[in-house]
C-alpha cells in the first residue's frame, strides 16, 4: 500500500506556504530602495503564482539587487528555481533566505521541503525539528504534518507517525494529518489502526469519493463485509459520476 496520495496533498500545502502578494497594482513611484524591492517582490510573487517562472525571477532578482536583506524575494526566489528546475540555485537562496530570518516559519517550511524533494531527508529532518521548536507559529499541524510525510518518503515510519501525532495535538481534527495517519498504518498492516483513523477523519471532515474508496479497500482487507458494503452504498448515493463509483458496479 502506497502513501503516495497523501504525499501530494502535504507538498502542495507547504510549496505555496511562504509566497504572499498584495491585491491592486504597485505604486508607480517608489519612494526608497526598499519600498522599490518590495513593488518587484509583489510583481514576481504574482508572475511565481501564475506559473510565469521567468518573468518571476526576473523581478525577484531585482528585488534582490535592489534590497538584498528581504528574505521572503530570497525564498519565493527559491521556489522559483525550483519551478525552473534549478535546484542548484533554488538551494542557494533558500539558504540565504533562512540566514537573513532565521525565525521565519514559512521560508524555513519552504526549504524543509525542498531538502524532501532533493531525497536528503536528514538535512529536511533537521529543519523541520527546529519548526518544532519555534514559538511563533500560526499553521504548527501543516507543517509537522509536512514532516510526517517527508520521514514517511524515508522511510522512516515511526518519526513519520511522531510527526503526524504531533499535529493532531494542536489540531485534532486536521484533516491531512487524519488521512496520512490512515495510510501510514495501512502501509504498515494495521488496518484495524488505520480503520479508526479513517472513522476519525470523517467525524471531522466531509468525504470524497478517495476517501470512501479507502474505506472500501481497508473493510476489505479486514473481511468487514457489512462496512464494506456500507462505504459502497455511500459512494454510490453521494457521488454517484465519480470514477469509485464506477468501480464499485464493476466489481459487483
Amino acid at each position: 500500500m502506497t502513501i503516495r496520495i497523501g504525499v501530494l496533498l502535504a507538498l502542495v500545502l507547504l510549496l505555496n506556504a511562504c509566497v504572499s502578494t498584495t491585491t491592486g497594482r504597485p505604486r508607480a513611484e517608489p519612494k526608497s530602495s526598499a519600498e522599490a524591492a518590495a513593488q518587484y517582490y509583489q510583481l514576481g510573487a504574482r508572475y511565481y503564482r501564475n506559473g510565469t517562472y521567468e518573468l518571476a525571477r526576473d523581478r525577484l532578482l531585482r528585488a534582490i539587487e535592489l534590497d538584498p536583506k528581504l528574505a521572503v524575494a530570497q525564498s519565493t526566489l527559491a521556489l522559483t528555481y525550483v519551478g525552473l528546475e534549478n535546484p542548484r540555485l533554488a538551494e542557494q537562496h533558500f539558504d540565504r533566505a533562512v540566514r537573513l530570518a532565521p525565525d521565519d516559519v514559512d521560508v524555513r517550511n519552504s526549504y524543509a521541503v525542498f531538502l524532501c524533494q532533493q531525497k536528503r531527508y536528514d538535512d529536511a529532518h533537521e529543519q523541520f525539528q527546529r519548526l518544532r521548536r519555534a514559538t511563533i507559529n500560526d499553521r504548527p499541524e501543516v507543517m509537522l504534518t509536512n514532516g510526517g510525510v517527508c520521514m514517511a518518503q524515508k522511510p522512516d515510519y515511526a518519526l513519520a507517525e511522531s510527526y503526524f501525532r504531533d499535529a493532531l495535538e494542536f489540531k485534532p481534527g486536521y484533516a491531512e494529518a487524519l488521512l496520512q495517519m490512515t495510510l501510514l498504518k495501512r502501509a504498515q498492516g494495521e488496518d484495524l489502526a488505520s480503520r479508526a483513523f479513517l472513522q476519525r477523519y470523517l467525524a471531522s471532515n466531509p468525504p470524497t469519493p478517495t476517501i470512501l474508496w479507502l474505506g472500501v479497500e481497508i473493510e476489505r482487507t479486514i473481511g468487514d463485509e457489512r462496512a464494506r458494503s456500507e462505504f459502497e452504498t455511500r459512494l454510490l448515493r453521494e457521488f454517484p459520476d465519480s470514477a469509485q463509483a464506477k468501480r464499485v458496479l464493476a466489481d459487483r
